[in-house]
């Protein structure tokens, strides 16, 4: 007679201490599978997975995917990466290793235990659009040699040996290319636009706008993109991707801001600075793809996914 755990879903989850990792895993936890949080804790953190602490189906383990990994589960998702600027240019040569020796190492143990497995992408792989919005045949437009390209072309070699594993060796693969996400748990010092305003209206200083704020982002809430992500790793085998995982309701930077004070009550100016080398003027996903093959799209809009971000981050600072 087969065991009882036997019969549950194990799944690792790579960058799993991280905010978007530590959303997925709480959503895993309560279909009830088995969980294996792998995460070296490079910009993850504990605090986002204390809650968990001693769960009966949740194992963490301090590991580095750069190097191989040996263990049994029944599907991965790869989301070990540092994902803003500020911690992905921190360490360049450290952060491609980890988007291509760790795809590698992932795809690997994918493939000897032939499970299933998502590779999260991004909307960098665009770069700075000539399109607009962006849809999953666009090639992009990238920089290979700027500051950025560390994460970009990183992400997009990934994306390359998963579809390389997938024509190969039959590898089941699914690529989410997500946008810009926010919500609880993000890193208060990640230099990503929603939690930069948050944090500077909290403590009531200026608001840094990059350029003259007229650039333009789409914002996901980060309920949304789990379950995006979610709804890929439980598609079709023929279902690969890559497909776009965001918000398609576009921004401008100083309309953000101006959401942010107002909700906050701050009395927080706005100043301009010069703009990033290689930053994106627009992004916005096109998911055409993920509402005919997923049959998902974002519910959660920004006046209603800002207010749970800023009290998050407002006890951030009540704890000191």
């Amino acid at each position: 007679m087969a065991r009882n755990y036997d019969s549950r879903k194990r799944t690792l989850v790579t960058g799993g201490a991280g905010f978007v990792g530590s959303h997925l895993i709480d959503r895993l936890l309560e279909r009830g599978n088995e969980v294996l949080c792998v995460d070296n804790l490079f910009t993850g953190a504990r605090r986002n997975i204390a809650h968990l602490h001693n769960h009966p189906r949740l194992e963490f383990l301090r590991h580095d995917v750069t190097f191989p990994l040996y263990v049994e589960v029944d599907e991965i998702y790869n989301l070990a990466c540092p994902a803003s600027p500020i911690h992905y240019q921190h360490d360049p040569v450290q952060t491609t290793k980890t988007s291509v020796i760790g795809a590698i190492n992932m795809l690997g143990l994918a493939k000897r235990l032939k499970v299933p497995i998502l590779q999260a992408s991004t909307s960098e792989v665009y770069g700075d659009p000539a399109i607009h919005p962006q849809e999953e045949s666009y090639w992009g437009n990238v920089n290979p040699i700027g500051v950025r390209s560390c994460y970009d072309e990183g992400k997009r070699c990934a994306e390359t040996l998963f579809f390389d594993y997938h024509r190969q060796h039959g590898l089941e693969v699914k690529v989410a290319r997500i946008f810009n996400t926010y919500g609880p748990r993000m890193h208060p010092n990640d230099g990503r636009v929603v939690s930069n305003f948050v944090v500077q209206a909290l403590a009531g200083q200026p608001i840094t706008i990059y350029g003259n704020g007229a650039q333009t982002r789409s914002f996901c809430y980060v309920s949304d993109l789990v379950d995006g992500l979610m709804k890929l790793m439980d598609s079709p085998a023929e279902v690969t991707g890559p497909i776009n995982i965001g918000n398609p309701v576009e921004f401008t930077i100083r309309e953000l801001a101006e959401e942010v004070i107002r909700l906050t009550g701050s009395s927080s100016e706005l100043i301009e600075m010069p703009l990033p080398q290689d930053d994106p003027k627009q992004r916005q996903p096109n998911i055409t793809q993920a509402r005919a093959k997923l049959g998902w799209e974002p519910t959660v809009p920004l006046a209603q996914g800002l207010p749970p971000t800023i009290e998050y981050f407002a006890g951030l600072t009540d704890r000191g």
